[in-house]
């Protein structure tokens, strides 16, 4: 079974040497998104909660690209640059997926400035 590179020009670009998602057999990967905006590059947000919507978006649209959506998702992993971050995180992600839930993973980080957020996704498509 091949491995095959996930990409659209409608999720920003890699700034290294990894693909935005791979996919083997059903399993999608997608790489550690953060607040880019892919058109211009620029962070979205000042704040966890509106970085959050924008990685969440470019995660979706990789997902999409993929042939699925963040209900596929049986992973998530958060990278936070702040405990302090966490309930606001929370409570943005909350209404961004449903039941059930994958299982997820949080952690606390040191990004690039401005960046408050990175998310990886796992996912499976199809039964």
């Amino acid at each position: 079974m091949a491995k095959v590179a996930i990409s659209t020009e409608a999720a920003p670009k890699p700034v290294a040497a990894f693909s935005q998602a791979v996919r083997k057999g059903n399993l999608v990967q997608v790489a550690g998104q953060v607040a880019f905006d892919p058109k211009t590059g620029d962070v979205v947000g000042e704040n966890v909660a509106d970085q959050t919507r924008q990685t969440f978006k470019n995660i979706e649209t990789i997902l999409a690209e993929a042939g699925a959506s963040i209900d596929d998702a049986i992973m998530v992993r958060v990278y936070l640059t702040d405990t302090a971050h966490f309930a606001e995180f929370n409570e943005v992600y909350n209404t961004l997926v449903s039941e059930p839930y994958s299982a997820r993973t949080t952690v606390y980080v040191g990004l690039p400035a401005p960046l408050l957020v990175e998310i990886d996704v796992l996912a499976v498509v199809g039964d």
